[in-house]
């Protein structure tokens, strides 16, 4: 096979990934739609790209393992009757999620409290809407997750490319949608909402302590949850720093919806390109096809270069779609905007990915506890700051 065949191929299959992030575009109108809730609970616009990028983390890291068992064969591709690292996999994402829920509630009420003067009396609210949003997210993206992954390994698919792209999006629909439905549910019955949400909390907390009993010995979990300990002290700092630019756009641009309709799209794309990259990367060192080098990144090229030329496609696409919905006349002003920050942002993250492949390898850590968690995390927070610095140059 020539090598534009198999390049037109590789973009073809990452093309047909990134297509699902137009999903992106449904959070996008949710966000856009309901931006009047940020303007009563000021703390929520903050708090919402940390909530998008924790999950998105633990949703990686789901993935990234995933995908690597299924190829290695540790994992089954089987809902029922299968590995018993299947099952230790699953309930450590669910204990990842709440500990990340509960992390990520008390640095982001401080951070609340510091930016917008958010009373300190807030901060229980503030963790209860996080636990609440997060433990109601499992239940869907957790099933839908392994769902993907298997039926597109027995289709002969690479879950390396498909999974994460399609997972990501669906996970940020539903989270935003579950976000604002909590949100709402706080407007409309003030102090009666505390029954609603503690009620929820208890029953996540009940549960995971349930499930990991049996596991929480183990060497697999116990490794995991050390290193995601790690990322998540990293994911956190950067995403509250995500959180305060995205409040800055609103000040820089003022509410433009067909901006924030686009918003999650952009950092799903960016991130599922750098996914997409370590997870190739990843698998490749695994079954020996690629050394760990910084120097293989020329033999990785086609990935790349594919993988950059599909981003390119769907940038432009999200700006068509979003102006014709919402502002015809500023689409060539829009499309500068969001290809100038592709152009900054997409080769970070690339070199990010790789990178942490390399080091993590190196060091004797599973790269999938680190590569999606982190590149997700920096891509979401290098997208935001890149889209404010590109808002603010072409006004």
């Amino acid at each position: 096979m020539t090598i534009y065949r198999r390049f037109r191929l590789e973009t073809a299959q990452v093309l047909f990934s990134l297509l699902f992030n137009f999903g992106g575009l449904l959070a996008g109108g949710i966000l856009a739609y309901n931006l009047g809730i940020f303007e009563s609970l000021p703390w929520a616009l903050i708090i919402y790209p940390g909530i998008l990028s924790i999950r998105g983390a633990i949703g990686g890291l789901y993935s990234g393992r995933l995908s690597t068992a299924l190829h290695l064969g540790t994992i089954k591709p089987r809902l029922m009757g299968n590995t018993s690292e299947a099952y230790t996999l699953l309930n450590t994402v669910n204990a990842l999620t709440l500990m990340s829920a509960l992390f990520m509630g008390s640095i982001g009420s401080i951070i609340c409290v510091v930016v917008t003067g958010t009373p300190l009396t807030t901060f229980p609210l503030i963790l209860s809407v996080i636990v609440c949003s997060m433990g109601l997210s499992i239940l869907i993206i957790s099933p839908l997750t392994f769902w993907i992954s298997t039926t597109a390994y027995k289709r002969g698919l690479d879950p390396d490319v498909i999974l994460y792209p399609i997972v990501s999006t669906v996970a940020d629909i539903v989270i935003t949608f579950l976000y604002v439905g909590v949100l709402q549910t706080i407007l409309k019955l003030g102090d009666v909402s505390w029954i609603f949400l503690n009620s929820i909390n208890l029953i996540f907390i009940f549960t995971v302590l349930w499930t990991i009993r049996k596991i929480y010995r183990s060497k697999e979990f116990q490794s995991t949850f050390k290193e995601f300990m790690i990322t998540l002290l990293f994911v956190s700092v950067i995403v509250n720093v995500t959180g305060t630019a995205l409040s800055s756009i609103i000040d820089v641009i003022g509410r433009r919806p067909e901006v924030f309709m686009i918003y999650p799209a952009l950092i799903d794309t960016v991130g599922d390109i750098g996914s997409i990259i370590g997870s190739t990367a990843t698998t490749k060192m695994a079954l020996g096809t690629m050394v760990t080098k910084y120097s293989a990144i020329l033999a990785h090229s086609l990935e790349i270069a594919s993988a950059w030329v599909a981003s390119v496609i769907m940038f432009i696409l999200y700006a068509l779609f979003s102006s014709l919905i919402y502002s015809r006349e500023g689409l060539l002003r829009l499309l500068l905007q969001v290809l100038t920050m592709q152009i900054i942002v997409v080769p970070l993250i690339i070199l990010i990915s790789f990178s942490t492949a390399i080091v993590t390898r190196k060091r004797g850590l599973d790269p999938d506890n680190f590569i999606i968690p982190v590149e997700t995390s920096l891509s979401d927070g290098l997208t935001t700051i890149g889209l404010l610095i590109t808002l603010t140059i072409f006004v």
